[in-house]
């Protein structure tokens, strides 16, 4: 069960990283290392420390680029043994990407809509289609270019599940366990109702990392997770 729930290491320095990897402890080892750790706390080393240590780490980078650039910097974050890394869900980039993550252990997961993004923001940014109409299309983009998984809001995670079927990873942020608030996301949902709608992974940031004993509220969590894992063919 613990490997189903992913940590976000939302923090800007390598310090503080470290201090909330040691206070969960065993409680978890699966970390995500997003923009703000990759730039501000010197992520990829502290990835690379993670793994070493024998945890998990999920490179959330959201690549998206000309085909060749992308290539390149999935092979170098392949080089390092991460789990998971994510790139923006189009065609070209997600065929890309598989291309360089074949024969290893990287999962490339496609990125489809925002769980900050409603159907007005979608809207917004040029498209013709619902919020749930665009992650349908781009999760069937992403099974026929043939990459590990796909990340997307818990709320679109069962009509997701029929479209991709059930071997690819689904990553669903926008996670909240009951008490906590929902902040900038719009999409949310609580960790069992995601694993029971399909999910394979949760992804939890704020609700662990600002409380005031981590380990504690991982623990919460994954009780919340119990008796709701999806188990990838």
């Amino acid at each position: 069960m613990g490997s189903q729930l992913i940590v976000g290491l939302d923090v800007s320095t390598r310090a503080r990283a470290e201090e909330i990897v040691a206070a969960l402890g065993d409680a978890v080892d699966f970390y995500k290392i997003g923009y703000q750790c990759f730039y501000g706390a010197d992520g990829y080393s502290l990835g690379k420390a993670l793994l070493a240590a024998g945890k998990k780490v999920f490179f959330d980078l959201k690549l998206l680029d000309i085909d060749n650039t992308v290539e390149k910097g999935v092979a170098a974050i392949a080089e390092t043994g991460a789990t998971m890394l994510t790139v923006h869900a189009y065609p070209k980039t997600m065929r890309a990407a598989q291309k360089a993550a074949s024969g290893s252990g990287l999962c490339v997961l496609g990125v489809t809509v925002l769980t900050s993004m409603d159907d007005q923001d979608v809207k917004d940014a040029g498209y013709e289609r619902d919020a749930a109409g665009l992650v349908a299309l781009r999760a069937q983009q992403a099974r026929e270019a043939g990459i590990g998984g796909i990340v997307a809001s818990p709320h679109e995670a069962e009509m997701v599940r029929t479209i991709i079927g059930p071997k690819m990873a689904l990553v669903t942020p926008g996670i909240r366990p009951a008490g906590s608030a929902r902040g900038d996301q719009k999409r949310v949902m609580g960790p069992a109702e995601a694993l029971a709608a399909g999910a394979s992974h949760l992804v939890v940031a704020r609700p662990i990392i600002e409380a005031a004993d981590p380990a504690a509220a991982a623990r919460a969590i994954l009780a919340e997770m119990d008796g709701k894992r999806v188990s990838l063919a």
